[in-house]
């Protein structure tokens, strides 16, 4: 693995943790703007639960090497998954995180599928697989 990608690698693990850790703590409130109204869960509770995978995606990426593709596959799902609340906020006009325009939470969903590409790339899914 190269050093630059195992750096991105561990550099998207520790910006997972540090998200997750937020979603439990210091950023809880403006996490739970992000949920989108029509999820039939408590939004509190959404919050919590992404935080503990978050963390879960975040360590696996710095220290599961054995399964780095998988779970690259796994934590570029993830990132589609909570798409829909970057979406929801956009639509919604929902201020958080300083994105209190629409521009600005424009550029967010665009950063969204970079994030898919960051954790794919880091983890070698592009590259051949040596069986």
């Amino acid at each position: 693995m190269s050093k630059v990608r195992l750096g991105l690698k561990i550099l998207l693990g520790i910006a997972l943790a540090y998200a997750g850790i937020g979603h439990l703590s210091f950023s809880r409130i403006a996490f739970q703007a992000q949920v989108p109204p029509w999820l039939p869960m408590d939004p509190d509770l959404v919050v919590i639960l992404s935080g503990l995978v978050e963390i879960a995606l975040g360590l696996a990426l710095i220290f599961l090497k054995k399964w780095e593709r998988q779970v690259g596959i796994i934590v570029s799902l993830f990132f589609l998954a909570v798409f829909p609340g970057n979406i929801s906020q956009y639509l919604t006009q929902t201020d958080a995180f300083g994105l209190n325009s629409d521009s600005a939470r424009a550029i967010r969903l665009i950063f969204q599928p970079v994030l898919v590409l960051w954790a794919l790339w880091s983890t070698g899914f592009f590259k051949p697989r040596k069986d």
